[in-house]
């Protein structure tokens, strides 16, 4: 039986009274709510807990670490393994989980695979050339290889992570270059000072690529001063 506040209140009124449960009326939500406001001191009634959850604080730390050792596996994929640590959820329970600890599944960035080699020598290069302007790169001429392939797996790929993590090592998608063909284009003003960016094979050099190229100079002190905070691993350039 549901009761509306105010009935209630005339319950325990006539309760402080002196009349019993059976004198208001033989029902046992009377005695319900006397009981209620003699263990709480309110004639609120108290708001049911829920539906439980299906894992403890231990077992959602044992799933975010599980995540952890792999960004892109899917919910479908870290259930199962949730399974065998005893604990029967859905995908869709994983997914609120996760999401708990601002694990969110986007898309993966693609950044060119680093080895340890290639972190020390990025560090040795920005280390060098940490002091540079933006004129002191407008004198140099850049070249880079064309054609990209991705390693591992091809096409979109999704992982979890948290806010700031877009460049983590475990959340990027890996390119590899192929040294193929060089296509170097530059635009040289009267004192031979390259602005230079790298362009597809058969492209005309116009104005909004010099554009680009300027932008790209500019960025250079910038991106040096990204890659040390880093350490040598991903950064947004």
């Amino acid at each position: 039986m549901v009761t509306c506040k105010e009935t209630r209140a005339a319950i325990i009124a006539l309760h402080k009274n002196g009349f019993t449960g059976k004198d208001i009326a033989p029902k046992s939500t009377i005695y319900r709510i006397i009981k209620n406001f003699k263990e709480r001191g309110s004639i609120l009634v108290k708001k049911a807990s829920g539906r439980p959850r299906k894992s403890s604080k231990r077992q959602d730390r044992l799933l975010k670490r599980i995540q952890l050792r792999d960004r892109s596996a899917t919910s479908a994929e870290l259930a199962q393994e949730w399974q065998q640590a005893g604990v029967s959820a859905s995908a869709r329970t994983v997914r609120r989980r996760l999401l708990e600890d601002g694990l969110v599944s986007r898309r993966a960035a693609k950044k060119p695979l680093l080895s340890k080699k290639n972190i020390r020598d990025r560090l040795i290069f920005c280390k060098k050339y940490g002091e540079w302007t933006a004129e002191d790169w407008g004198k140099v001429i850049f070249s880079d290889e064309a054609s990209f392939r991705l390693f591992g797996a091809s096409g979109k790929r999704l992982v979890r992570r948290r806010k700031g993590e877009r460049y983590h090592q475990f959340c990027v998608m890996a390119t590899v270059k192929h040294p193929e063909t060089i296509h170097v284009w530059g635009c040289f003003s009267s004192k031979g000072v390259g602005s230079l960016t790298i362009l597809p094979k058969n492209t005309a050099m116009n104005k909004e690529c010099q554009d680009l190229a300027q932008k790209l100079i500019e960025s250079m002190p910038s991106r040096i001063a990204e890659v040390l905070k880093k350490k040598g691993q991903h950064c947004k350039y």
